[in-house]
């Protein structure tokens, strides 16, 4: 999965919020919900955008589903982030994250 889908996704507030929601433990939809005065169905969208650029993942537990953060999407995210720094970690391309040529 490339970058482009990532920041497309990091581009919206109310999905950089629900990440920061997401931080410290999963969370269903419903408490991710919540915090926000939108209807269940604009959550669902936001939730999905955030999975299909793999910045979530869900997991089902009885009835109810739970998201969490996928944090080696955001660890690839800051590693090539830290690269335009201080060049390529590991001698790696420093052109461009990848999935964006």
């Amino acid at each position: 999965m490339g970058f482009q889908e990532t920041f497309k996704a990091l581009s919206d507030p109310t999905r950089r919020e629900i990440l920061r929601l997401l931080r410290d433990r999963a969370k269903t939809a419903g408490e991710i919900g919540s915090h926000f005065d939108m209807a269940g169905a604009t959550i669902s969208h936001h939730l999905s955008v955030l999975r299909e650029a793999g910045l979530i993942s869900d997991r089902r537990q009885g009835k109810y589903i739970y998201y969490e953060l996928n944090l080696s999407v955001l660890d690839e995210l800051t590693g090539w982030i830290a690269s335009l720094r201080g060049g390529p970690p590991g001698g790696g391309d420093p052109g461009g994250p990848p999935g964006m040529t």
